[in-house]
């Protein structure tokens, strides 16, 4: 079966965010994985739950693989989402690529 991770946007930041162990995160590395239709109806109510307390945005699951024991997303549009704005690489989630590897 596909893995799939949860995201959305925070509603105060407007930062992609993805659900964690412990609440959300804007790190797609930090994500809990679901590997079954179980497991991914318990993201999606934790969403809920935090959609109608205004904390998050549109959630949604986004198909994931792993790549040199990192977690990537599959679609290009997912990827440049968890990586961060592209005009400016100094900054956002790119610019901490390396510190946090």
């Amino acid at each position: 079966m596909v893995s799939r991770v949860l995201t959305a946007n925070h509603l105060a930041s407007g930062d992609v965010v993805y659900l964690a162990a412990d609440g959300w995160t804007p790190l797609l590395r930090d994500a809990l994985i679901a590997s079954d239709a179980a497991a991914e109806a318990c993201l999606l109510g934790r969403a809920a739950r935090d959609e109608e307390a205004d904390i998050v945005v549109d959630p949604y699951l986004v198909e994931v693989e792993h790549s040199a024991g990192r977690i990537e997303a599959v679609h290009y549009r997912e990827r440049f989402r968890a990586r961060g704005p592209s005009v400016r690489p100094d900054l956002g989630k790119q610019a901490l690529a390396g510190a946090l590897a």
